[in-house]
Order: structure tokens, then sequence, then C-alpha cells
């Protein structure tokens, strides 16, 4: 290790950078230089091999940065389409067929975005073993699916199919948070540190949230281009979020306001209305539902404009 070490320093940095380059798989452009896409963003090389800060106005504009441009959005949206697949299996509880981890996990995308979620291995009526619960490591077609378990241990889980909890409903998810930072595991979807809410007794005797009410934007247009952002549809006036639990859908419903999109705006309640658009006791509203519908009043509230006094309550 001492000598590769002292190999690589004798290296010119130029010369490192053209060895690192020839690995990658570049597109020969114009006199000379290259282009490629590197996380997902089109980089270029020059003709001694090295990797600009940016790509040249000339490269830009030519058919092959086109094309390789049009590659990147289309990642783009497959990683989205990645992403928002596994957040609507741990939404609704929904078990996966180990086939399909295993179809989909040589794909770069799929495997960053599922490594390192808390697992539950189900058995084929879809009921869970909490005894066997882990962080996704790896997928193995002979093995199973690689966890860490609570106990920091490596096992295979071979049950015929899998299941992404939500972490209101993960059995110790300390001891896992905990084992994560340990191992310093990484989640590219939010799972183990997603702020999660739990009714209290008085929510509960009630059939709307009042806390996130009265927060002010000076548009309209300001707090509907949030809740895009975030990935809420706002109908009709209200930030919509719709849950499957149980196999039964419910959808949390706070208000930010409808009219002129440059006139200002305040908040109201949340609501959970179900498929009659009925608005629901928040004692009837399952543990999943709640956490989300507070958890997109909350994101949506956080941006709301703060006048001075309320800052120097804040800080007092």
């Amino acid at each position: 290790m001492a000598k590769a070490t002292k190999a690589l320093k004798k290296k010119s940095p130029q010369k490192a950078a053209a060895a690192v380059d020839d690995s990658f798989p570049w597109l020969e452009a114009d006199k000379g230089y290259a282009l490629g896409i590197l996380k997902g963003k089109l980089v270029a090389r020059n003709p001694q091999g090295k990797k600009l800060a940016s790509v040249p106005k000339t490269l830009k504009d030519s058919d092959l940065a086109e094309q390789l441009l049009a590659a990147c959005e289309w990642l783009a949206t497959h990683r989205t389409d990645c992403l928002r697949q596994i957040e609507a299996w741990m939404l609704r509880s929904l078990p996966i067929p180990r086939e399909v981890l295993e179809s989909v996990w040589p794909d770069p995308d799929w495997r960053d975005l599922l490594q390192n979620l808390v697992v539950v291995a189900a058995d084929a009526k879809g009921d869970t073993q909490a005894d066997k619960t882990g962080l996704l490591r790896d997928i193995d077609a002979k093995k199973g699916v690689g966890v860490v378990d609570r106990d920091g241990e490596t096992q295979w889980l071979k049950s015929s199919q899998i299941m992404i909890p939500h972490p209101i409903l993960i059995d110790g998810v300390e001891d896992l948070r905990e084992i994560s930072s340990d191992m310093d595991f990484t989640q590219s979807v939010e799972q183990l540190f997603r702020p999660v809410f739990s009714a209290t007794n008085e929510q509960k005797k009630t059939e709307r949230i009042t806390e996130f009410s009265n927060g002010k934007f000076d548009q309209l247009n300001f707090v509907a281009s949030l809740c895009r952002r975030l990935g809420y549809p706002v109908r009709g006036g209200y930030a919509c979020n719709k849950v499957w639990e149980n196999g039964t859908p419910m959808e949390a419903r706070y208000w930010v306001g409808e009219g002129d999109p440059e006139y200002e705006t305040l908040t109201d309640d949340l609501i959970f209305v179900d498929e009659e658009q009925t608005p629901q006791s928040i004692a009837d509203v399952g543990l999943v539902t709640f956490s989300e519908g507070m958890r997109m009043a909350s994101q949506i509230y956080a941006k709301r404009k703060v006048e001075e006094d309320e800052k120097e309550e804040g800080d007092a």
C-alpha cells in the first residue's frame, strides 16, 4: 500500500487526471475534445486528456452535446420515477416480491435509492416478520436480500416478499438509526430520519389541525410553486397528499388559498377526507396518513413569511 501511494505521488497531476479520464466512457467530439455524462451532468475533456471545469460553448452547441443533454434529462426523469415508486411502496406499506428487487438492483439509480433502507421480511400473504428487519445492503438471486440487522450482524432474507416500512411503523427504529450512523450509512430516500408525527389525545377529538394556520405568503404563486417543488398537487385551494393505508385511500388537505395568483394568501387548517370527500375525525386517521399529512403542512408552513415580531419572539 505504501509503495502504491508513493507511486501515485510521483505522477504529475495532469497524468493522474488523464489516467482517470481514460477509464471514463468519453465520446469523441471536434478538435480532439471529448464529451461524457458524469453524475447526470454533461462534462468535457480537452485534447490533453484533462476534464474541464465547464463545457466550452462551441461543444455545448454541438449535435453530440444535444444528444447527451437529452440523455441527462432522461436519466433525471428515470431517477425521479424510481424515487416515487420506492416512496409509494413505503407509504402504502406494500409488500414487494423479492424477484422485483432482484430485477431492478443492477440499475445504478435503483440500487442507490434502495441501499440502506430499512426492510422487513414478509411471507406470501404479506405478513411481516419483525425479527427479520435490517438495513438493506445487497441483493443476490441465490443468497436473497442482504441486511445489517439490529445487532449489527449481516443476515440474508430469503422470504418471498420484502416490505419497506414507513418509519412510524418500524419496531426499534432508534437502534437502526444508531447503527446507520455508526456505520456511516446514508439513505437517498428519506426514511429512517424522516420527520414523523403522532396525534395527541386532544387532536384525536377534532376533525382539523389548526397549528399550521395563518402562514402568510406574499403571493399565492409563491406557495403554489413551493407545493409543486415538494411534490404536493394543489386542488381547489388545498395542497393534497393522498396515502393508501391498509388498502384504504385517504387524503390530507392543507388550505393554501385560491384566487388571484399575485395576491397575498394565508394558510388555514389541515383536514383529512375519505374517498367520498367526507372530513374524518383525527382519531380515525391511520398512523402513516396522519404523519404524512402533518409533514406536508409543516414543510409548507415552514416557508411562510416570518414577520419581525415573530422572529424576535423566536429568538427570545
